[in-house]
């Protein structure tokens, strides 16, 4: 896989992690290491005509980025890539941070312009860290400014959970609470 296909992968999961929480960094590495790209099926021209399109459960690693859909389709324009679209039920996508945790996200599509650093996810939202988490039906991110814009589509609602810095783990908090009342 040429090298200018890192780039829309290394910003999707940038999307996810400021998404997510904004004091997360992606594993700074993993953008120097070889992406690995499996998929059932590929079909697609060799110069920007049509997309390239890989099916039948593809998976991408590069360092500790994993992302697995059903289908990805790649666009280019000028040799360089202008759009990924990841689609499945749900799409998965999942990085070590530099801090050692996990981010891990999912939707039903997952749309990123290169043109414009805009990425659109839709369908069944959800994005965890251990900082906190972030769903709904809709979340669009401007990876230019920083602007993320997040709605529920018909009646749907955003849900977000943001843990506090110095929160201690439930089980230590209730031992500790025991301890206390004896």
């Amino acid at each position: 896989m040429p090298a200018n296909y890192t780039k829309p992968f290394i910003g999707l999961l940038i999307i996810f992690l400021v998404a997510a929480s904004p004091t997360a960094l992606a594993k700074k590495s993993d953008r120097n290491q070889a992406m690995d790209i499996s998929a059932g099926k590929q079909e697609g021209s060799l110069d920007d005509s049509s997309p390239t399109i890989l099916s039948g459960g593809v998976v991408i690693d590069q360092g500790t980025l994993h992302a697995e859909a059903s289908r990805a389709e790649i666009r280019a324009r000028g040799g360089d890539i202008s759009q990924v679209v990841l689609t499945g039920s749900p799409a998965k996508m999942s990085q070590q941070m530099d801090d050692g945790s996990r981010m891990n996200a999912v939707a039903n599509k997952i749309d990123y312009n290169v043109s414009t650093d805009t990425v659109v996810f839709t369908g069944k939202v959800n994005i965890k860290q251990p900082r906190g988490t972030l769903s709904g039906e809709r979340v669009v991110y401007n990876m230019t400014t920083g602007q993320v814009t997040s709605g529920g589509e018909g009646n749907g609602r955003v849900n977000m959970r943001i843990m506090p810095r110095t929160a201690a783990p439930a089980d230590k908090k209730k031992a500790a609470g025991e301890a206390e009342t004896e």
